[in-house]
């Protein structure tokens, strides 16, 4: 069975809309084979798709070709998601940052310590 690739994004919930994964093959982000690709490229099972949406570059390898919408559940019947874990980190980068925590109790920072706080963030 071949699916058209922008049915088959917006089916397995890579995108919301199929006008949103149409638009990104418009545009050369999803790519098959070193090649970017049309929408209406039809895929087969065992393809390795590279979806590009900044800052991340997502990889999946189609399972099964399907049209229709599927839960999310189910989204594993049909494409295996092989991004690496580095990629995955950078969704969420303010994750590893210093979030400023000063213990209850401790008061306003003195004007030597907001000082050395600037330094330390603004270091570029």
């Amino acid at each position: 069975m071949e699916t058209r690739i922008d049915k088959f994004l917006w089916a397995v919930r890579v995108f919301k809309s199929r006008s949103a994964a149409s638009e990104a093959c418009k545009k050369g982000k999803i790519i098959i084979g070193e090649t970017a690709v049309k929408p209406s490229r039809n895929i087969t099972a065992g393809e390795k798709i590279i979806v590009k949406k900044p800052p991340v570059t997502y990889t999946y390898i189609v399972v099964q070709p399907i049209e229709n919408r599927v839960g999310a559940k189910l989204v594993s019947e049909f494409v295996t998601d092989i991004t690496p874990e580095e990629e995955k980190v950078k969704i969420n980068p303010g994750a590893n940052a210093v979030n400023g925590f000063r213990p209850r109790g401790a008061g306003r920072p003195t004007k030597r310590e907001r000082r050395d706080i600037e330094d330390f963030f603004n270091m570029g």
